[in-house]
């Protein structure tokens, strides 16, 4: 191979890189990205907040302390799924979170730090449905 050009190429979903070292042993290196990798990574990211937005919602639900179901309903009206953020707007929202204890009489896992509560127990599924859908390992 002598007196010709050494081309390397790694081509991945998302581009690829073209390495170039001439006769004179001068490298010269090319990324260029795949021209939709970015539209696509962004639906997924789109998607993978909606689904873990949708997800904390529901699965956070039976840990919150229901007597009318008006603090659950505050949480489903406060937030808008695919934002990042799920917030609970009842009136008494912070004080039943922050100042209650953490069990009810009349259900055990339902109480104060419901959100808190429910990260510890279902933040392996949150996370595993959130790599399905945005393309993590």
């Amino acid at each position: 191979m002598s007196g010709q050009n050494k081309k390397l190429i790694v081509k991945t979903p998302r581009g690829e890189v073209v390495q170039v070292t001439t006769k004179s042993g001068k490298v010269t290196a090319k990324l260029t990205w795949n021209p939709d990798f970015g539209d696509r990574k962004t639906g997924d990211f789109s998607r993978a907040q909606k689904f873990l937005d949708s997800e904390v919602l529901r699965t956070t639900t039976p840990f919150v302390p229901i007597k009318t179901g008006a603090l659950i309903k505050s949480g489903q009206l406060g937030t808008v799924i695919g934002s990042g953020q799920v917030t609970w707007h009842a009136p008494y929202a912070r004080y039943q979170y922050y100042s209650t204890s953490l069990s009810r009489t009349y259900d055990a896992q339902r109480g104060g730090k419901w959100f808190e509560r429910s990260k510890a127990t279902n933040k392996p599924a949150w996370i595993a449905g959130v790599k399905k859908i945005a393309g993590g390992r």
